[in-house]
Parts: structure tokens; sequence; C-alpha cells
């Protein structure tokens, strides 16, 4: 019986082993041998690929700011190419010979797939050379988009698209030669969203290069995946208005929605046209803006650190209410400067003694130098580097001299002092409070971007925490990473925050006469909350710097400007913030105010600035 037994598993082997040649075998005919025969047929057939329409960008308020517009790349085929009239071919397209072969001979490398020979032709010259393609054996038109500003603005943020780097297509499987990238702004940070999925399709040609439809009917065609659309945060028509107020001026303007982080506007000046880094005149733009003495593609909003000036004395007035050495009723006098041990900081003559709300206002650099050292000289702490660690934490809190991780590609940390630094500068031991009191005030080592600033405003704003700047509000339809909808606390507790605040409340709106100094930023209407900044500069005037925050509750906008060069932060930034904030809120300019708008849109400072390098 086992015998018997045995043949049930050997008949049952063999049909298993029939079902598998029955199958292999029809795979190899459905699958494989088309395959083949495709590979076969490659002197009929060109592989075309079809380039995804990339995703769109809107503003916050649905404006559409970048979107898409026809574009033709005429391409070669080697293994298809016959005779043709090469001059005739060159004085369709407007090109040399030499030219042409050098493109052939580049494209002989692969012999079968299509290279580009010229990009981005003309409408006009696409319909022509359509009539003419079949002169042309193995040459043919691939179409695919170029990007479009209705707007003229945003460039640095939105960034641009440019044809992919050899290393680039060398070590990523989805881009070859020929292909665009976003190479900076959202374009880069959101590339994978924006530029969708590449598909394929396999036509017939007989031998006059007249196309005679699909291979196969379609059978190894893909169709390509348009990209995704982003919604970001900016405000269009408020990015145009600060580009606009800082045109003939050096600097940056960041504005944010307090209440989510979201960035309303970023503005770097000077800056250039988003059209002219399109297509084939970006290659003629781009060494030219690249060779700028003045930085056109420098992002001063996000990148270029400046001193904070009189805009960080906030900070250093709410460490000390945090650590105990500061009580919103203590007054210290002022005698126009701050004097100890030989050491002298200057201040402005101003009412005295003065508490931490009119100190706020009046700016005095006399009161924040006295918080400085109780909060670094703090027995508690037992010496001077344990105190400037506990500073430096707090500091850090407030997102300044760390990395916000924001969702823009280019961002600086800027500078925050450290102990090692100072030990190595004046050795362990040699140095004190007083030896860097310059920082309380905003000078010396410290330095942050535009950016920072506008998101310091924003924690002040919030009484405490910020949210995670960003510059998109929605991919897709499918909303953004939690993590810019999670609050980041500074480590100062919120009962704090408002003597500060009524101290900057005063700085714009306080009586006239009272010692403000930010009293030109007054809107009608509006309780803004400003704070001045000089910003000492060693190549040359001053910077001017301001950083406020409105409605005074429940803040719809904070936001911050440096002027490079522009001397006070009440003369120039405090102005322009005013304006912007106006604009934000009221969507106009009040009449009566028209005056100063005009004074800052006649104000050239790169011309008076060339024109002192020139005596």
């Amino acid at each position: 019986m086992q015998k018997y037994s045995d043949r049930k598993y050997i008949i049952g082997a063999i049909i298993i082993v029939i079902a598998l040649i029955y199958i292999s075998r029809l795979f190899w005919i459905q699958v494989v041998d088309d395959k083949y025969k495709l590979i076969a047929d490659r002197n009929a057939t060109r592989v075309e690929t079809l380039f995804p329409a990339r995703g769109l960008i809107y503003d916050r308020n649905n404006n559409l700011i970048v979107y898409n517009m026809a574009a033709y790349d005429l391409m070669v085929v080697p293994r298809q190419l016959q005779e043709f009239d090469t001059v005739d071919l060159c004085n369709t397209l407007g090109i040399n010979v030499s030219y042409l072969k050098k493109k052939l001979t580049k494209a002989a490398g692969s012999p079968r797939i299509g290279s580009e020979v010229l990009k981005q032709i003309s409408d006009t010259l696409y319909a022509s050379l359509q009539e003419k393609l079949h002169k042309y054996p193995g040459f043919y038109v691939q179409s695919r988009t170029l990007r479009k500003y209705p707007h003229d603005a945003g460039a640095n943020v939105l960034g641009y698209v440019s044809e992919v780097s050899k290393s680039i297509a060398s070590n990523n499987s989805y881009y070859r030669s020929g292909d665009y990238i976003g190479y900076s702004g959202i374009e880069k940070t959101y590339e994978k969203v924006l530029r969708g999925q590449k598909g394929v399709k396999y036509n017939m040609f007989d031998v006059h290069n007249r196309k005679m439809g699909a291979y196969k009917e379609g059978k190894f065609d893909t169709l390509p995946l348009i990209g995704g659309n982003l919604k970001s945060t900016l405000d269009i028509e408020l990015q145009k208005y600060g580009e606009l107020l800082m045109k003939n001026k050096i600097g940056g303007i960041v504005a944010i929605e307090p209440s989510t982080g979201e960035i309303l506007a970023s503005v770097t000046a000077p800056s250039y046209s988003p059209s002219t880094m399109v297509g084939r005149s970006r290659s003629v733009t781009y060494p030219i803006l690249d060779r700028d003495p003045l930085k056109p593609l420098y992002n001063r909003a996000t990148m270029a650190p400046y001193p904070p000036g009189s805009t960080f004395k906030m900070i250093t007035g709410l460490i000390g209410l945090q650590e105990g050495v500061l009580k919103p009723y203590h007054k210290y006098s002022c005698a126009g400067a701050y004097y100890s041990r030989g050491v002298t900081v200057g201040c402005h003559h101003h009412v005295s003694p003065i508490a931490l709300d009119k100190a706020v206002q009046m700016s005095c650099n006399t009161y924040f130098c006295h918080v400085f050292r109780k909060i670094i000289d703090k027995p508690e702490f037992g010496s001077v580097e344990k105190g400037l660690n506990k500073w430096a934490d707090y500091v850090r809190s407030f997102g300044l001299g760390v990395d916000l991780e924001t969702d823009l590609e280019s961002e600086r940390k800027g500078i925050l002092p450290s102990v090692k630094r100072y030990n190595r500068v004046y050795r362990k031991g040699g140095w004190s409070s007083l030896t860097i009191i310059s920082i309380s005030i905003g000078q010396g080592e410290i330095s942050v971007t535009p950016m920072q600033l506008a998101n310091m405003t924003s924690a002040i704003a919030n009484r405490g925490y910020y949210y995670t700047p960003h510059i998109i509000k929605d991919i897709a339809g499918n909303g953004i990473d939690k993590r810019f909808k999670e609050k980041r606390y500074t480590k100062i507790d919120s009962s704090y925050f408002n003597d500060v605040i009524v101290g900057m409340d005063l700085a714009v709106n306080g009586i006239p006469g009272s010692g403000s100094t930010a009293t030109i930023a007054r809107i009608k209407d509006v309780d803004m909350c400003g704070k001045t900044g000089t910003a000492q500069n060693p190549h040359g005037d001053n910077h001017s710097v301001f950083v406020s925050f409105a409605p005074k509750d429940n803040p719809k906008i904070a936001i911050a400007v440096l002027v490079e060069n522009a001397g006070y932060g009440a003369s120039w930034a405090a102005p322009i913030a005013s304006l912007m904030v106006e604009k934000y809120l009221n969507r106009d300019i009040d009449e009566n105010r028209k005056w100063l708008e005009k004074r800052i849109l006649d104000k050239d400072f790169i011309s008076e600035l060339n024109s002192e390098e020139n005596e």
C-alpha cells in the first residue's frame, strides 16, 4: 500500500510542473515577448517622456501666485537620424551649425534615447517647426511647462526651477539630464509635492518620420501625474507692498501671524523679478545677479545676521523678572549713560529714575545694563560662566541663536555669545558681566536674522509661546506637518509679559512729550505695540530696526523690519513696519498718512551709499 500511496505525490508534482510551464509560457507571450518586440522595434518607435504639470502655488487668500505656461524642447534620437539639410534646420531654429553639431555629438552618447537640442522654443517657432519636422528624421518636439508669475514679487520666497545638475541626475533615479528641479525657496522645499510623476509614451513612426500611432495601442504607456498644489501663508498684496517700501534700500522684513506662526510676508532687499529666472533667460540673468555687489540672490530676511539693538532689551527685562532680580516697579536712575569701573555705555537724556515699562518706552540703556549684571552675577549661579549659560538658555527659548526649523530652505541661526567664546578671547576667569555688558542691549557678540526677530516678537505678543514659522498653509489638500501646530513655550512665565507689553504700547502710543521713541508708528484706531532699535554697524552707518505687533490684545500680525545703514530705528524701520501693519489690517493707507508713505518710497539709500563710496 505504501508503494501506491507515493504515486499520488509524484502525479501531483507532475501536474504542478506542467502548470508552471504553461504559466511561464503565458507570461513570456504576454509580457516578456512584447517587451523584446518593443526593443526590437526601437527603430520604428520613439519613447516620449510625458512631463507632468508642476503644482500651482496660491497665497493665503487663494490668489494664484505661481502657475504654468506651455513650453517646447526640440529633441533628437541619434539612432533615428538620417541625412537632412543642416543649414536649413539651423536657419529655422536661429542657431549656428557648430552649436547643432556640438549637441548632436553629445547626444550620440545615448543613441536610443531622446536628447535635448534646443530648450524652451517659442510658440511661433514651434508652429513653424511642426510643419517641416518631417524633413528632419530623428528630431521631435517634446512639450513641458515653465513657471509663470502673475505678481512680480516674492522671488526669494518662491524660489526658481532649474535644470538638474549632473550630480543630482546621477544620484537620483527620478531625474535625468535635461529634467528640471526646484533649486530654491518653496520650489526646493516642496519639490517632491510640486513635481508630480512623469509618464511615458511609445509612438510608432514610419520611414518619413511621421507618427503612426501608439505602440501596441498604448499598452506600455503611462500617464503623468500632475504635481500637488500648495496654499502658501503669504499675503501677496502685503508682500508686494513690503517690496515696494524697501525699493532702493537694503535689509529685510518678516511679518508673522502670532496665533499660527504663518509667515505673511518675507521681504529681502534688493531682490529681483521672479520672471527673469524662467526658461532660457535664466542663463543670462543668474550670472548678473550672482555678480551684483548688492547680492539680490541673498535672502537677508532669513540668512543675514544683524545685531538686534534695543529690540533685545525686552528679553533682558523678561529674564530679569523670571530670575527674580527685577520687579516691575524697580527703578534705576540714568544720567545719560551707564558708568561702572571705567566702563561707559551711553544713553540719551530722559526722565529719571524709571521702572520697567518706562524703560521700554524710552529705551533706556542704563536700566537694562543694571538688570543684565544682576542676572549674570546672581549669587545662586556661583560664577559668571553659569550665569551666562542660564541667560543663554532663556534667550534660545525665544528662537534666537538656534535653527527655527521652518520650512524655508535658507535659514541661519545667528550668533549667541558663549562661555567658550569669551574664555577663548579673554581667557578663563578673565572676564565678567561688565566685560560683556553690551549684549544686554543687543550689541556686541549677539546677532539675529529678521525672521528670528519677528518670531521673538510673536512670542511676546502671545505672552510666552510661538508656533514654528512656516510658509505653507496646505499641501495638496492634506494640511501641513503637525509640528507647525505645536506651541513652543519660552522659559518665561506668561505673567511677566504684561509689563514689557505696556512699555511697547507706550513707545508707540504714549502721550506726546512723554519720551516715547516710536510715535511715528502710531496708527489711527489700531493699538500697536512696538520697540525701536539702532544696531551698531562697524562698517558704516547704523542699521535701523523696529519690531511690533498689533492689535495689543488678540494680535493679528507681528513684524520685524531692518534697514541697513539707515540710522535710528524710529527714522525708517518704524514707519515701514507701521505702514505694513496698516496695510494688512485695514487693506489701505489712510490719506492722512500718505505723506509718510511717500517719504519712504522716495528714499534711496543705495544711491546715497554708492555716492559715499565714490567720494
